[in-house]
């Protein structure tokens, strides 16, 4: 395995779906801002009023453990009435086959 490989041990994808509305981007980015993650790469778009977005987001210096980050993440996405999840990006590749 490369260093490029190992280090995706500290990284995840945010997956965000839902009614679209103002504040979504800015609610999710605020709290992994909170947490000291930083986001890599985000794409989002808008299909007929769904919002998507998926962000790559390293944790390798995050405040918080990653069960206690998705647990913030769960929280918020009852908050905002959007699907927010959060995948090491190891699994998430592997699911997917990336």
């Amino acid at each position: 395995m490369t260093s490029h490989d190992e280090g995706t041990h500290d990284r995840a994808i945010v997956t965000v779906l839902g009614s679209d509305r103002p504040g979504i981007v800015a609610a999710v980015s605020g709290v992994l801002a909170q947490c000291n993650a930083n986001i890599l790469d985000i794409s989002q778009t808008i299909l007929q009023d769904i919002f998507t977005m998926t962000m790559l987001v390293d944790l390798s210096v995050t405040t918080l453990d990653f069960a206690s980050l998705q647990e913030r993440l769960a929280s918020l996405s009852e908050e905002l009435g959007v699907q927010i999840s959060m995948q090491r990006e190891e699994v998430f590749k592997y699911m997917y086959r990336l």
